[in-house]
C-alpha cells in the first residue's frame, strides 16, 4: 500500500520498519519543545502523512520508552485520514513538578528526554470498519458478563 508522505522540516527522516515482520514504523524527532509549566515535552517529527480514507493511523511509544519516565500523554495517538498536519507526539514526565511550582525557568530532568533524532515513537496506519450502531433493549450473553477490570484474573 502507498501512503502519500511529506517533508515539513529538512531534517525529517521518512518512517520505516527497522525489522522484517514489525507492525510499527520507527518515527524520529526533528524539533523538541518543552511546555511553558514543564510538565510537556513536545518532539515534532516533520512529517505529514494523506491516510487513505477508511484507513487511521496510530501512534505508540516505542518500548524504549520504559526506562525513563515519560508517558505519551494520550497514549495512543490517532491520526484521521483528513489530518494533513505535522504528526507531533506529547510526552508527560511523571518525576517533573511545573517549574512554576519551583520558581525555575529551566527543564531539569533532561536525563529522561529523548534528543533531536532520536527515535521517539511508531506509526501504524490500519483499516478500520465502518460501524452502525443498533439500539437494543438486551444484549447477547456471555460467560464473562459485566466482569471488568480484571474480573477474569489478576
Amino acid at each position: 500500500m502507498k501512503v502519500k508522505i511529506k517533508k515539513l522540516h529538512k531534517n525529517a527522516v521518512i518512517p520505516k520498519y527497522s525489522n522484517v515482520g514489525d507492525a510499527g514504523m520507527d518515527m524520529t524527532a526533528v524539533t523538541a519543545d518543552i511546555s511553558r509549566d514543564g510538565l510537556y515535552v513536545e518532539y515534532g517529527t516533520g512529517i505529514a502523512v494523506e491516510i487513505p480514507e477508511g484507513y487511521v493511523g496510530l501512534i505508540f511509544p516505542r518500548s524504549s520508552l520504559s526506562k525513563t519516565s515519560l508517558i505519551l500523554s494520550n497514549h495512543v495517538g490517532v491520526v484521521d485520514s483528513g489530518y494533513r498536519g505535522e504528526i507531533k507526539f506529547r510526552f508527560k514526565d511523571t518525576r517533573m513538578r511545573s517549574r512554576i511550582e519551583y520558581g525555575i525557568d529551566q527543564y531539569f530532568c533532561s536525563d529522561t528526554v529523548y534528543k533531536v533524532g532520536d527515535r521517539i515513537g511508531q506509526l501504524m496506519i490500519i483499516p478500520y470498519p465502518k460501524i452502525e450502531f443498533e439500539e437494543v433493549e438486551e444484549l447477547d450473553s456471555t460467560n464473562r458478563g459485566e466482569g471488568g477490570f480484571g474480573s477474569t484474573g489478576k
